[in-house]
């Protein structure tokens, strides 16, 4: 009997295109409707509930009913975080879809990976911080410097937190094929980001739509992203 965690009724759940569709949907981090899940999935009602009991039952979403709905959302940033890892192997092999639809070049340019900034923007925002000394790279481990956390106060994003999730962690990224920044830290910044009013997040979507003062503003933060990141 071979030991260790058994990965295949995961990889089963997440081989089914209709499942995989319903949980990228939910990358965002938002919950969303069995509804708005089979419109994303492209199938019935009835298929989209037996497929979310499926994936509920294995871990991977959770329900929260109100009213006369149920909402999903993914069980954690673990599951978001495969996901996004999925989908750089994926696409490291060339196994891209064949018909890319009109927001695919805005998801690169800026996205939403659960709660933090991804995409060309989050990778850019994460040099910058290395670059100017804010965070280090100490063995592959992401750490915050004073320079860092005097930054993150002076920039107004609350690191107060009473979770153990880390204050700094690289999320290598599926469309740069580099690092974006994750945890505390990376959730505060995105927060601060939206605040201050620089960007917002498109509706039904994971794009990350910054305007053109708002991109001024993060270049001279973070440094440059590109032109067409501004909307």
């Amino acid at each position: 009997m071979r030991l260790g965690p058994d990965i295949t009724r995961i990889a089963a759940l997440l081989g089914d295109p209709a499942r995989a569709n319903m949980l990228s949907a939910l990358m965002g981090g938002q919950a969303l409707t069995a509804g708005e899940l089979a419109r994303e999935a492209g199938i019935t009602p009835q298929t989209a509930s037996s497929h979310l009991a499926q994936l509920e039952a294995g871990g991977l979403l959770t329900r929260r009913i109100q009213g006369r709905h149920n909402y999903f959302a993914l069980a954690g940033r673990d599951v978001a975080e495969a996901m996004e890892q999925l989908a750089l192997l994926a696409g490291r092999a060339g196994h891209m879809r064949t018909r890319p639809g009109p927001k695919d070049p805005a998801m690169r340019r800026a996205r939403v990976c659960y709660d933090h900034l991804a995409g060309d923007a989050g990778v850019a925002m994460l040099d910058a911080l290395v670059a100017d000394g804010r965070i280090e790279d100490r063995d592959g481990s992401l750490v915050l410097t004073d320079a860092g956390r005097t930054f993150a106060r002076d920039f107004g994003a609350c690191l107060e937190t009473t979770s153990r999730r880390p204050l700094c962690k690289a999320c290598l990224d599926w469309s740069v094929r580099r690092s974006h920044l994750s945890g505390v830290f990376g959730a505060a910044l995105l927060d601060r980001i939206y605040a201050l009013g620089w960007a917002r997040r498109v509706d039904g979507t994971r794009v990350v739509a910054f305007s053109a003062p708002g991109l001024a503003a993060f270049e001279r933060a973070f440094g440059p992203v590109g032109r067409e990141a501004a909307a």
